[in-house]
């Protein structure tokens, strides 16, 4: 850690929680300068990032791309280094120079360079909530190893954790359950016999929040919800049993943790990101987050229902997944994205992303998985899987 500020490599940088995580940064800047910024292709939103944050290096998964990049700051004067690989990503995670990680990629590809991040003991900031549910174990053992601080960015997650006791081993003592608040998404009042007909265009319509396009189906179909439950199942060492989902749309409160006393503590906000973002860089200070505060004088009504299981009936797989061996919440991971992107490509109906991970995780069987590279090897099996589930939905 140095003295005047600390230095943080943003991961996915050019997406939604990456430009939040930058616009925070650019509050404090005597608190916070970026060390690395990376991207999947986004050469030009990534060149404007670099000239006004001046990172030490930049990297892109496209080797042509990152040459492009590098020329183009070159030309500006800009003295940021270009990389392009998969190590690199783990590189800038687990560099000395790094006191914090804001782990940003989506999907199963953010999980190499965020157990770098672990295992170096680095500040976590974890948005990519695939890391867990992939990861699992192997993951939290990399935390307890590396002797760093994770910190949950999602919404719902970053609620449970400023709700919780400060001290981890009164959890289990005094916390009955917990609740994430699901907004619902666009569909939440839709008639399910026209699921059929949504699109992409719809799906990714978000009533409460400003997301990408991927997070943005699993929002419809409460996919991400699902995924969330075994997020919060890894997070807090809580018992499946002991997580419950229920529908807020308002998004107001974004999670609670309800105690044997039967007494309920909970986190609100508006929807804006920066907030969970500013937490996890000041914790356990607070800073100044940019986001608008609420107005309890016109807030009107908070509600709450349980999730229809006919509209969103992808919500199950998460338990089911927990019972299963270990490994089967990847697979579940690995078909989803795989469903998602068919759909985003108008290759799949939008009501049938919930049979290919369905049936994808009928379908596989496969040893327990003890390293890093056996679970990229099941996450590719379970892609594969995937791909001919859709092929079939397809004919």
């Amino acid at each position: 850690m140095t003295d005047r500020f600390q230095l943080v490599t943003v991961l996915g940088s050019t997406g939604s929680i990456g430009t939040s995580t930058l616009d925070v940064m650019a509050r404090h800047p005597d608190r916070y300068r970026a060390f690395a910024l990376t991207a999947a292709s986004q050469v030009d939103a990534l060149f404007d990032q670099c000239l006004r944050f001046q990172p030490r290096f930049a990297v892109l998964a496209d080797p042509v791309r990152a040459g492009v990049l590098s020329d183009r700051l070159r030309a500006a004067g800009s003295a940021t280094e270009v990389l392009a690989s998969a190590q690199a990503l783990c590189d800038v995670s687990a560099a000395p120079e790094v006191d914090a990680v804001m782990a940003a990629i989506v999907g199963a590809a953010g999980l190499a360079p965020s157990l770098a991040a672990a295992r170096a003991g680095k500040r976590l900031l974890l948005a990519n909530k695939e890391a867990l549910v992939v990861g699992g174990d192997l993951f939290m053992a990399a935390v307890r190893q590396g002797g760093g601080t994770l910190l949950p960015i999602d919404s719902e997650h970053s609620a449970v954790f400023q709700s919780l006791p400060d001290d981890p081993a009164a959890w289990a003592m005094r916390v009955d359950k917990i609740v994430l608040t699901a907004s619902g998404g666009p569909f939440r009042e839709r008639d399910p016999g026209t699921l059929a007909a949504v699109t992409p265009e719809e799906a990714c319509a978000h009533p409460n929040w400003v997301m990408g396009r991927k997070i943005s189906v699993d929002s419809a179909t409460m996919m991400n919800k699902a995924l969330e439950v075994i997020e919060a199942h890894y997070l807090f060492g809580m018992a499946p049993e002991r997580i419950e989902v229920v529908i807020h749309p308002q998004s107001v409160i974004h999670s609670m943790v309800q105690f044997h006393d039967r007494s309920v503590v909970a986190q609100l906000g508006t929807p804006d990101m920066r907030v969970p973002i500013a937490y996890g860089l000041s914790w356990p200070a607070r800073i100044e987050s940019g986001a608008a505060a609420l107005d309890f004088a016109t807030l009107g009504a908070l509600t709450f229902q349980p999730p229809d299981p006919a509209r969103f009936p992808g919500l199950g797989l998460a338990w089911e997944a927990m019972k299963g061996p270990t490994g089967t919440t990847a697979v579940l991971n690995a078909a989803n994205e795989v469903a998602v992107a068919a759909f985003l490509d108008r290759r799949l109906r939008f009501d049938q992303i919930h049979r290919i991970n369905h049936a994808t995780l009928q379908a596989l069987t496969f040893s327990k998985p003890d390293c890093l590279d056996d679970l990229l090897a099941l996450d590719a099996q379970a892609r594969t899987q995937a791909q001919a589930e859709v092929l079939r939905c397809a004919c």
